[in-house]
């Protein structure tokens, strides 16, 4: 792939591509032109990056940006000035972490996200990774989906609470369990931008095997009568409130009927196969509550503060998940510079496993931390302006940088 983007770089270059042609080839490769620079979306699938890959991104913001990054809403990294002739080498740096930009931009299926505790969330039903991880691979250069109406996003959620914001995706898919089967509640039509619309369910429980299939019916409607004519109203949420819901759910029931229990079939073995992926830590043996912890928040109340709104829920004992926040003042929200991301893959390494999560909130997540290191993390984190106990608050800001960038 970036061998292959190098050579459309130079034909481009060259002449030999005019920019209309260049267009969704790029677009594909995640790079946008935008008013004052081009702009490059990586990819971070399912919002879960190793702290070797948070490193790489430091690296280009270092040398090949102005020093900093924006994590989006939807588990994605922007570089905002890089030179279109360098994305070649972001790319090949990139593919040395085993990352990618591919689909990140361009009328195609997204980035698939999810919550950002997946794995390790204690109100957790099922753990969602492993349908994210299918579905991501197979809606990768699907050859049908490639030139949409518009953009389409997919998010799953497997707890009780919706962390994924399924209901505002083009399609919304909530794991759950029913008489002991594990199936999906499918959504289909929400979305935010001009027109910010809730979606709508389509199946109530959908049986897990099948769930490749159906968003295959779904998006073939959209694909048929989405509007080509008007880019404002091109997503999927205008045609589903255009027909409504009865006439939708209609039309992809009559769509299934046709490929229900045919190849994309999901099996016992494929699940597996890509579960094994997602294996759990070396958890240690620890006490549910740790005892300088308590004590710590007992005297310290700016350290109570934080760990009120910063802290979450662990489904192992004496564990705990902790938001780093991106959000201090000053800063613009979602912004981390080189030095920050190489300082969270530090505490990545030292504190847990060497992993780190993004969120639809634009902060970062250390999925498992030790309660008795809670308050050294805290304090050494201060340092780097990651503290700010405003998870879950109204000044907990989500941005978008399009209002500075965007034509």
């Amino acid at each position: 792939r970036v061998a292959q983007f190098r050579d459309q770089v130079r034909r481009w270059k060259s002449g030999e591509l005019s920019n209309d042609e260049f267009r969704p080839l790029r677009l594909q490769n995640g790079l946008y032109v935008q008013r004052h620079a081009p702009m490059f979306r990586i990819a971070v699938p399912y919002g879960m990056l190793s702290s070797a890959q948070l490193r790489k991104l430091a690296f280009i913001a270092r040398t090949y940006d102005k020093g900093y990054g924006h994590f989006t809403t939807r588990h994605n990294m922007q570089f905002n000035w890089p030179k279109i002739e360098d994305c070649p080498d972001i790319l090949a740096h990139l593919a040395e972490v085993e990352m990618h930009a591919i689909q990140t931009s361009g009328n195609d299926i997204r980035n698939i996200s999810t919550d950002q505790f997946a794995g390790v969330a204690a109100d957790e039903i099922i753990d969602p990774r492993p349908y994210a991880e299918i579905i991501r691979q197979w809606s990768t250069f699907h050859p049908e989906f490639a030139y949409l109406p518009r953009k389409f996003k997919i998010a799953i959620s497997g707890s009780e609470q919706d962390r994924a914001l399924t209901w505002f995706h083009d399609i919304g898919l909530h794991l759950q369990k029913k008489d002991g089967e594990v199936g999906f509640r499918v959504i289909a039509g929400g979305g935010l931008g001009r027109t910010p619309i809730r979606g709508e369910v389509v199946r109530e429980f959908l049986p897990w095997q099948h769930i490749l299939s159906y968003c295959e019916c779904i998006l073939r409607v959209y694909n048929r009568f989405g509007r080509r004519d008007n880019p404002f109203k091109a997503r999927i949420k205008i045609l589903v409130k255009a027909l409504g819901i009865a006439e939708f759910t209609r039309q992809v029931e009559e769509e299934w009927s046709h490929l229900k229990d045919g190849p994309e079939t999901l099996t016992e073995a494929e699940v597996a196969r890509v579960s094994a992926h997602f294996t759990a830590p070396a958890y240690a043996a620890l006490p549910a509550h740790d005892a300088q912890y308590a004590i710590a928040r007992r005297d310290d109340p700016a350290f109570a503060q934080w760990a009120e709104h910063n802290v979450h829920a662990h489904k192992v004992a004496g564990y705990a998940a902790v938001t780093l926040s991106l959000k201090a003042p000053g800063q613009a929200p979602g912004d981390a510079t080189s030095e920050q991301m190489e300082f969270v893959a530090d505490l990545a390494d030292r504190f847990g496993f060497g992993e780190v999560r993004v969120t639809q909130a634009q902060n970062l997540i250390l999925p498992d931390v030790r309660q008795s290191d809670l308050y050294l993390l805290w304090t050494q984190a201060g340092g780097a302006g990651l503290v700010t106990p405003t998870v879950g608050l109204v000044s907990d800001i989500t941005c978008c940088p399009g209002g500075a960038f965007c034509d």
